[in-house]
């Protein structure tokens, strides 16, 4: 099951309404990791979870293109929404190796094509475990896939996918 918490319009279409161009700026900038729009995303992200029983899930956010910009978008939020659900924060058990390129830049998904050499996820505190995927923005959903099998090729369960936002294109 995915679900996205808010529509997000790429940055080229300017003719929005302003309460989109407002999800707009608070995603970008939690995508830059600015502790203001990390502390919304992860009440937003509680918000919606509220109703479920977390305590026995892994939340686990789909790695970033470099190890510092996983960091900076990832750690603090998978603490915080963590703390406000009960869930096992699984920050700490993916780790980006190596550099790849963004996906939404260049249309290319190099996660999907080369995830054993760019991530190190902790197959031993994984397997069997029940986990909720986290990522940012859904456009084509190819990382998010390539990431979700990469964790049940690790032996996890993976129970639902959230995002922050999915790309909507006006025409």
């Amino acid at each position: 099951m995915k679900y996205a918490l808010f529509d997000y319009v790429p940055r080229r279409f300017q003719q929005i309404s302003f309460e989109l161009q407002d999800v707009r700026r608070m995603i970008l900038g939690f995508k830059d990791g600015r502790n203001v729009y990390t502390r919304w995303a992860a009440k937003e992200f509680a918000r919606a979870l509220s109703a479920m029983d977390l305590t026995n899930t892994v939340v686990v956010c789909v790695p970033a293109s470099t190890m510092c910009a996983h960091v900076r978008r990832w750690k603090l939020f998978s603490k915080l929404l963590c703390r406000q659900t009960g869930a096992i924060d699984g920050f700490s058990h993916v780790q980006v190796c190596g550099n790849r390129k963004r996906a939404h830049i260049t249309g290319e998904c190099e996660l999907c094509n080369n995830i054993k050499h760019l991530l190190n996820i902790d197959a031993e505190f994984f397997r069997g475990k029940n986990v909720l995927v986290i990522d940012d923005i859904y456009t084509t959903g190819r990382s998010s896939e390539a990431f979700i099998g990469a964790l049940q090729n690790a032996g996890a369960e993976v129970r639902m996918a959230m995002f922050l936002a999915k790309t909507r294109i006006f025409r």
